[in-house]
């Protein structure tokens, strides 16, 4: 079944929180500023020029993605990418990944910016993949839990 990658509707904003904290529930724990993002994607994303995506199957969310304005013009965050468990391992995080990079492109972004973590090795290997070069981890990252920081230049 055909994915189709839609933008933020504020009716699918329930979605982005759950999607999100399953998500980093399974694999690490829930920051304070990820809660805070979570739960007011609007004040936090959209209402500072972010965008937020989702993939829809049969109408149906099951993943989701944001773009964050980052203090630098031209260069935004790609963070908050999670894909219904159940719907995991059918490329629906790289139809999202994809979909990023090329409203990047055509929003003549300079670049994509990420921070990950290293145990996450197949999200890793596949932002490699699609060009994301690694940078030095500044102190004071917005995430306790990343360890890695990845940039894609346009």
């Amino acid at each position: 079944m055909a994915i189709k990658i839609i933008n933020y509707k504020s009716e699918y904003a329930q979605n982005f929180y759950d999607l999100n904290i399953e998500w980093l529930k399974t694999y690490f724990y829930v920051e304070p500023f990820d809660e805070a993002v979570l739960s007011q994607p609007d004040e936090y994303i959209i209402d500072k020029g972010g965008f937020i995506f989702f993939a829809l199957k049969a109408d149906k969310v099951v993943g989701t993605v944001a773009l964050m304005p980052t203090e630098t013009k031209g260069i935004l965050e790609l963070t908050k990418m999670a894909v219904l468990p159940k719907e995991r391992g059918q490329r629906i995080g790289q139809q999202l990944l994809q979909y990023c990079i090329d409203f990047g492109k055509a929003q003549n972004l300079n670049s994509l910016l990420l921070y990950s973590n290293t145990k996450l090795e197949n999200a890793i290997y596949l932002y490699r993949k699609y060009g994301f070069k690694e940078l030095d981890l500044e102190k004071g990252t917005p995430y306790k839990r990343a360890d890695i920081k990845m940039l894609l230049d346009y």
